[in-house]
């Protein structure tokens, strides 16, 4: 089984060989990119398929665009309507649900921060945590541009409230998202998902494939 490997601070991609680096796929996301979604819904399969390690790195992907001078596609009206249509084509190839929210564009902070908590505090809740957020915005549409939704969705998802609403509060957790955004910035990521095997960078969940194509030659 591949590994999905979840405590992020403190990682030195500089500090394993070539190798071990080459046999990891880093995937960069934010809850608010619908690509994001689609591209969660698949590389944990392709992973372990490959005996590959996930290095899950949380980004804001607005702040992405600010350092980067990038824009949401979805600010051009027609090819926003294009596009939630042809992710919903990819939904069905790959055989998932995929419901476009009508609450884009989606404020993800509050539960990136709390992603970035689990990796930090609550590590063995992580792959629950962002199944339950992705579900929740790209499957049941749910509103998280509401705080009380958000609540909502986390008390129905088992977890304690006052507890997540200390550790999104948290600074060391604030400044991890930020220093998450920052590296992938200074590493050239325009936008989400973004993943990297080794120091390769690929972008959109429609190159998937490449990422599989660099995992297999990693093992060669």
């Amino acid at each position: 089984m591949g590994v999905a490997r979840y405590p992020l601070a403190g990682y030195d991609r500089h500090a394993v060989t070539l190798h071990e680096m080459t046999r990891r796929v880093e995937f960069l996301f934010d809850f608010a990119s619908a690509t994001s979604y689609l591209a969660y819904t698949q590389l944990p399969k392709i992973a372990a398929a490959r005996n590959a390690e996930i290095i899950w790195r949380p980004i804001l992907l607005g702040a992405v665009f600010k350092a980067t001078s990038n824009v949401s596609p979805m600010t051009v009206a027609a090819k926003g309507r294009w596009m939630f249509g042809d992710l919903k084509l990819w939904g069905e190839h790959y055989g998932v649900p995929f419901n476009p929210t009508p609450h884009f564009p989606v404020n993800s902070l509050t539960v990136l921060r709390g992603a970035v908590a689990m990796q930090m505090r609550m590590p063995w809740e992580f792959l629950r945590y962002v199944q339950l957020i992705f579900g929740a915005i790209w499957e049941s549409h749910r509103n998280f541009n509401q705080q009380d939704e958000i609540a909502a969705v986390l008390r129905e998802g088992g977890f304690d409230i006052d507890r997540m609403l200390a550790l999104v509060s948290d600074p060391a957790v604030k400044q991890q998202l930020k220093t998450n955004t920052d590296e992938a910035v200074g590493r050239g990521v325009f936008g989400a998902p973004t993943f990297f095997v080794g120091d390769r960078m690929f972008f959109g969940q429609d190159r998937l494939e490449f990422v599989a194509e660099a995992l297999d030659r990693a093992m060669a």
